[in-house]
């Protein structure tokens, strides 16, 4: 019973220093303490504020993009541009960017080269991550096959025609056809052979593979006169 009681008296004892100790803290630094807990409930509340902003405005921008979209679908070129337009300004959102990726596809339906001068501008955005610069690339790429030098075309697309890039289908697609129009047929058979030992080739492209295999094995298409 002895042990008991002092084991119950020293608990009490102790726990009695410690409310001194921290009594003693709380009178030194009480303002400190006060500063750090304000500081935090205004910082979580700031972010908080942030993020239903970022999301406010994502929402928004999305409704503007769609509304682009249904502009164009109705075959209101004009509106549908300035719609673009402006929303491409607004830098801060994904949809910016897609506005921008959107636009040079509307010009590049009506001309090829204005289409493949606003891919440029976006492959050579250094604000733009290079994931989608290389998209903008591909992309400038492909309205400029049948004009431009194949051999641009092969300088700007054989970076991305390496494993584990993640426009290599494309890439080695186009640069085959560009060995196609060139009538370099090793130049197409080597950018084939690639994507038919890629076990990842999108099976669509494999369908237009078996097209393009054929084509390497007939050889030059030679014009007679």
């Amino acid at each position: 019973m002895a042990t008991n009681q002092n084991d119950e008296f020293i608990r009490e004892v102790d726990e009695e220093y410690r409310r001194d100790q921290l009594a003693k803290v709380w009178a030194r630094y009480n303002g400190l303490i006060i500063a750090v807990v304000a500081l935090v409930v205004i910082g979580v509340g700031g972010w908080r504020y942030w993020e239903h902003m970022q999301e406010t405005r994502a929402q928004a921008a999305a409704a503007r993009y769609e509304e682009a979209l249904k502009l164009s679908g109705d075959s209101k070129a004009q509106e549908a541009d300035a719609a673009l337009e402006a929303l491409a300004k607004q830098g801060d959102t994904g949809y910016s960017l897609l506005a921008r990726f959107r636009l040079a596809a509307e010009r590049g339906q009506q001309n090829a080269e204005a289409g493949a001068a606003a891919y440029d501008a976006l492959a050579n955005d250094t604000g733009v991550a290079p994931l989608w610069r290389d998209l903008a690339k591909l992309r400038a790429a492909w309205l400029r096959v049948d004009s431009a030098d194949q051999a641009r075309i092969r300088q700007t697309l054989e970076p991305m025609a390496v494993p584990g890039n993640a426009w290599r289908h494309s890439a080695r697609e186009l640069l085959g056809l560009s060995g196609l129009k060139a009538g370099d047929m090793d130049y197409a058979g080597r950018w084939f052979d690639q994507m038919a030992a890629d076990r990842e080739t999108p099976p669509s492209l494999r369908q237009r593979l078996a097209i393009y295999t054929a084509l390497v094995a007939g050889g030059p298409v030679q014009v007679t006169q």
